[in-house]
């Protein structure tokens, strides 16, 4: 799976700045940002993105919440959803992937192997 459209989902805009430039400018990629679960539904579809990172903790609509409405829109049931967050307990992972999620990426995360570990999640390796 060739990836080149990121939706970048969360609250923090620090985690947008960084994770924007950590794709844009070290893994080449097109990002287009949220700054809520609500957002990303108004624009994930015009968006269309290859793969969706989604912050697990946000106010109003959280990540598994905003996953379930994601993958109610025809256009995005089978995008790769990775979710992004601090907390990875072995069972709360376990949740996300129960959910559908394609994998689960740490933060705070490595700006200089951000876009490769997006990609190697996404491809299921």
């Amino acid at each position: 799976m060739t990836i080149r459209k990121v939706l970048l989902v969360d609250d923090e805009p620090d985690i947008r700045k960084i994770g924007t430039l950590a794709l844009e400018r070290v893994g080449g990629l097109e990002v287009t940002q949220a700054s809520s679960g609500l957002e990303a539904l108004e624009l994930a579809v015009a968006a269309a993105p290859d793969v969706i990172l989604l912050d697990v903790m946000m106010p109003e609509l959280d990540g598994p919440a905003t996953f379930s409405r994601l993958r109610e829109l025809p256009e995005l049931a089978d995008t790769p959803i990775v979710f992004l967050t601090a907390k990875v307990q072995k069972n709360e992972v376990e949740r996300y992937m129960e959910l559908g999620a394609k994998g689960v990426i740490k933060k705070p995360f490595d700006p200089m192997t951000l876009a490769d570990e997006v990609r190697r999640v996404a491809d299921g390796t």
